[in-house]
Order: structure tokens, then C-alpha cells, then sequence
């Protein structure tokens, strides 16, 4: 009878995924993701730092994550800051809330269309990233193993915090719930660095916030994704890691539209837009960014490219689409400095030029 039972669960779920659009969830996923995912595990990094771009029109901050290596059977571990664990009933009510730091396997964060994590799981966010958004991987290469443990000892503690509503923690003054501005991904993200991995250099805004700080001031000392990634890219360089950039294009073709958005736009049609820092093109609209600090970006993590993955939405397979060298990192950031000052100096002219740095993905690299 209980073999009765599984084959029928089994049908039910492949006649469910037969009936769902590729890209949607419940649908086909990529039928070589497991194959393309050992090609990239035969190198040797420890973490990757996953850097979601922005879906917003403006120049949005995007999402950051962690993924450790080997924590999850044949893949790595994603530790990922819920957007929905900040106590709003409303979202408890269609969102999952059980765990502040998320935990899933990296293959189902960036390609899954059905979640291990919960039935209540938002697909974008806690699985299938690629579909709604482009992913930059930076991974990291000769971590010691002490490190990463104390990593996911520190989200373990972020999680312990949060079920039993601590507050005035070392990395948080007040309770430890998810806060857009406060204890957003970025910072949870550095403190695990900071804090459980001992980067005592690292800075980290807002640790303490006064009760008199208003949103705006708050919105100009949060933790922003890009330039916490920064901040963690010249500490591993100082710490002589190994870095290397993964690219993982968002999938152009994703009929999805979440029915929890206020505005039903399918996955398609949202933007997809490098992760903004703080500067003036945070709230720009659509278009080219011309502020040094986001080209700088743009152009370091191009020049430490190594790979980008691409969802053939014909063959609905992955494909491996670039293969380069990535540059040393100090080779790289002194060219990625020298181009953005020079470009973002001749944006502001407003006269026609050839830029000189690289955006990572604008030249299918």
C-alpha cells in the first residue's frame, strides 16, 4: 500500500509540473542543472557570495546571500536574510516565517521550481532566483574550514535570536527580526563575517540605531548589498583568498506574475538591473548608471569573471555561455578604478564617448 501511495504522489506531481509553464513554479526546471552544477564545483572555492540585481525601476539594492560549500548533499548552502520574518502578521499569513537566516541548497535558490524549505516559500526569493533575476556568484578560494563553520554557527545563533525574540545582541540593538533598513541582508550578512568569523575590520552601518533617527536618515546609514560585497571582496584579498565571479543570467522568458505583488507584473518584464550603492543613481530610473562607485563595481566584478550560466529557454537546459581568465584581484581593481573615474567624468559631460571599463554582463561576459 505505501508503495501504492509514493506512485501516485509521484504521478501527481508530474502531471502538476507537465501542466506548469517552464520558468513558473511547479514547472519543468532545467534538466542539466546537476550536471552544469558539478562543471562549476570542479573548482576549488569554499564560499560564494550571491549578489541578486534589483527588480524596481530605480536603481534598486538588490539581495544578498552566502553559500557555503558542501553543506548541503552534492551542493553548497545558501544562507539568505527572509525579506517576510519581521512579525507583520500579513505576511506570516502567506509567507514563510519560521527562520530569519533561510537555509536551501544553491541550485534551488538559483534554478528550483518547487522548494524544499516550505510550502509558504516565495519563488524569486527563497527558490528560483534566475527566473525573476540575474545572480552575480563571487567565490571564494581557500577559506580555512574553522571559518566556515563559525559562518553557519552564526546564522544558526541569528535563527536561535529570532525564535526566542532577542534583542540587544552585539550585532543588533533592537529585537532580531528582519528590517529592511536595520537588519537587512547586508548586514546580516557582514555580521556573520564580523562577528562569527572574527573580520573585526569590517565595518558594518547602523549596529546601533537612536530612537530619534528618522527613515530617511536611517535609508542613508542602512547596509546596501553592493557595498557590503565590496567591503568583503578587499577582506578576502587582504586574507590572501582566491576570487573568482560567476554570472547566472536571469531567464528573459518567465510568465510568472506573484499574486502577493500589489503590481501583477510577470518575472519577464521586471527589470533587471545591477545592484545599486547609495549614490545618486539610487533612485534613477531605467538606464545607464554614472556614478563612479556603481561603475567601479560593474567593472571589478567583470574583470574577475571566470564564468556566466545562461537557461536556454528553447532547450530549457543550462548552458556554460563564457569561459575567461579572471584577473588578479589588485590588477583588477586598479583598472576598474582608473575606468570609472574616467567614464563617470565623461558621462557627466554628456558628450559621446567610448567607455572605457566593462560592465560584468554587458558584452555577454
Amino acid at each position: 500500500m505505501r508503495g501504492a501511495v509514493g506512485w501516485a504522489a509521484a504521478l501527481v506531481v508530474a502531471a502538476t509540473a507537465a501542466a506548469a509553464d517552464f520558468g513558473t513554479p511547479g514547472g519543468p526546471a532545467p534538466a542539466n542543472v546537476a550536471a552544469i552544477a558539478e562543471v562549476l564545483r570542479r573548482d576549488a572555492y569554499d564560499l560564494e557570495l550571491l549578489i541578486s540585481y534589483g527588480t524596481s525601476k530605480g536603481g534598486s539594492a538588490g539581495h544578498l546571500a552566502l553559500a557555503i560549500r558542501d553543506q548541503a548533499p552534492g551542493d553548497d548552502l545558501v544562507y539568505s536574510a527572509n525579506f517576510y520574518a519581521d512579525r507583520d502578521p500579513r505576511h506570516a499569513k502567506d509567507h514563510y516565517t519560521g527562520e530569519l537566516m533561510v537555509r536551501i541548497p544553491k541550485m534551488e535558490y538559483l534554478y528550483g521550481t518547487a522548494s524544499s524549505l516550505d510550502d509558504k516559500a516565495s519563488f524569486g526569493l527563497d527558490f528560483g532566483e534566475a527566473y525573476k533575476r540575474s545572480v552575480i556568484g563571487v567565490r571564494v578560494h581557500g577559506v580555512p574550514a574553522a571559518e566556515k563553520e563559525a559562518l553557519a554557527a552564526f546564522f544558526r545563533r541569528i535563527n536561535d535570536d529570532y525564535r526566542a525574540r532577542a534583542k540587544g545582541t552585539e550585532y543588533h540593538d533592537r529585537e532580531v527580526k528582519y528590517d529592511y533598513l536595520r537588519l537587512n541582508c547586508a548586514k546580516t550578512i557582514g555580521s556573520g563575517f564580523r562577528y562569527g568569523a572574527g573580520y573585526s575590520e569590517l565595518e558594518i552601518a547602523g549596529t546601533v540605531v537612536l530612537p530619534a533617527v528618522t527613515k530617511v536618515v536611517a535609508a542613508a546609514n542602512a547596509n546596501i548589498p553592493t557595498e557590503m560585497a565590496m567591503k568583503l571582496l578587499k577582506a578576502w584579498n587582504a586574507r590572501g583568498y582566491g576570487l573568482d565571479v560567476v554570472l547566472y543570467r536571469k531567464y528573459e522568458g518567465s510568465t510568472w506574475v506573484d499574486p502577493h505583488e500589489e503590481e501583477k507584473v510577470a518575472f519577464k518584464d521586471l527589470p533587471n538591473r545591477f545592484p545599486s550603492v547609495l549614490s545618486r543613481d539610487f533612485r534613477k530610473e531605467q538606464g545607464r548608471y554614472e556614478d563612479p562607485d556603481n561603475l567601479f563595481a560593474m567593472y571589478l566584478l567583470h574583470n574577475l569573471g571566470k564564468y556566466a550560466v545562461r537557461v536556454n529557454g528553447g532547450t530549457q537546459r543550462l548552458e556554460i555561455d563564457t569561459v575567461k581568465a579572471p584577473m588578479p584581484y589588485p590588477k583588477a581593481v586598479e583598472l576598474a578604478a582608473a575606468s570609472a573615474r574616467s567614464d563617470s567624468d565623461n558621462f557627466r559631460r554628456r558628450l559621446p564617448f567610448r567607455p572605457e571599463g566593462t560592465e560584468i554582463g554587458a558584452d555577454g561576459r
